[in-house]
Parts: structure tokens; sequence; C-alpha cells
């Protein structure tokens, strides 16, 4: 059951026996797809670090709380592929971006401010920037301080479609996985339980 507004978030828990220890969101990420390609249900991860783990607090090494957890899913030119974190396209100048977000953090950058990985719903923003637009919006983004912002849409969704300006890389969850023009895009509720 996915998370409500002032709700608590998160319990004292334990990895199981058969729960599966990863290091960051791209390894969470290969696992998920693993079990789905042998149409197995997908495990309990143990997440020592990455983008998600530090959304939900964790990154400590401990493995001490448990979540549960949504899960994106893009279908890039006929393929499907799971994130855990986030999923971000974007030309080589970020003059163009489109980004998803299950979590709030990319690295250092706070990119989701609002995003909750356990709300039913993908975080979405479209981006198209001017130069210095980019500079100012890049400065904000530690803090999350960039939205809002004239060239910035924002959406909360549980599906969508997105028609790229030009085919582009879709990197999802720090890993370049596909180029792709037309994107799928939805989440999947609870789908995994995560310790940190």
């Amino acid at each position: 059951m996915t998370i409500e507004k002032g709700s608590p978030y998160g319990a004292p828990g334990r990895l199981p026996d058969d729960g599966v220890v990863v290091d960051d969101d791209s390894a969470a990420r290969h696992v998920l797809e693993d079990a789905r390609r042998r149409n197995r249900p997908f495990p309990v991860l143990g997440l020592r670090g990455g983008d998600l783990a530090r959304t939900l607090g964790g990154g400590h090494g401990r493995l001490a709380v448990t979540f549960p957890v949504d899960v994106g899913e893009v279908l890039i030119d006929g393929r499907i592929h799971l994130f855990v974190a986030h999923l971000i396209v974007h030309s080589r100048t970020w003059s163009y971006a489109f980004v998803a977000m299950n979590g709030q953090w990319r690295g250092d950058w706070n990119l989701g401010p609002r995003a909750h990985p356990n709300d039913g719903k993908l975080d979405t923003y479209e981006a198209r920037l001017p130069v210095a637009d980019r500079f100012k919006v890049r400065n904000r983004l530690h803090h999350g301080g960039h939205l809002p912002h004239p060239g910035i849409t924002e959406r909360r969704i549980e599906a969508t479609q997105v028609t790229l300006p030009r085919p582009l890389p879709v990197i999802l969850d720090g890993e370049a996985v596909a180029t792709g023009r037309n994107l799928s895009v939805r989440v999947i509720p609870d789908a995994v339980t995560v310790v940190v």
C-alpha cells in the first residue's frame, strides 16, 4: 500500500536470509531485471548506497530499516527496463532534459525535491532551457531550489508517453542503457522491499 501524506514510513527490520545485498541503484536495477527475466518475484534488497538509499536516509551500511518502494518502468523502442531511483535523458549541453524521479537525489543534485519512493507516482520534469538559464538551474540543483522554473514542466504521474526531440541516451540509475526517442514510462507501486 503506497504511503499517504502524514503517515509513518519505514519500520525497523532486517534483511531476510534470501535477501540480496547491493551497493548502489544500478546493481539493484540489475537484480530486479534479472528476477523479471526469470519470472521470479523481486527479492528483498539490502541497499548499502546510491541515490535511493540516500533518499531513504540510508547508505550507512547498517541495513536496519525496511521500506516498501515503488519501481519505475520504461519501454524504450520496444524493450522494457526498470529503474529504482531515476530515469534521466538529456542533450549533450542540457538544453533539453527529461527526468523521472522515484527518489529525491541524483548524486549531489536534489533533482526531485518532492519525489517520494512510495507514493505510487513518479515526479517528472521536462526542461527546455536557454544557456543563461542552464547555469542558474545548475547552481540551484544541490539544494532543490531550481524549481519552480518557467522552462521546466513538472508533473506527478502514474504513467506517461514522451517523444524526445531526437534519439538520446537514456540513463537509468546512473547507467546508459539505450538510445531512444519514444519512451513509455510508468510506476509499479509497492514493487519491492528495500532495507537500508
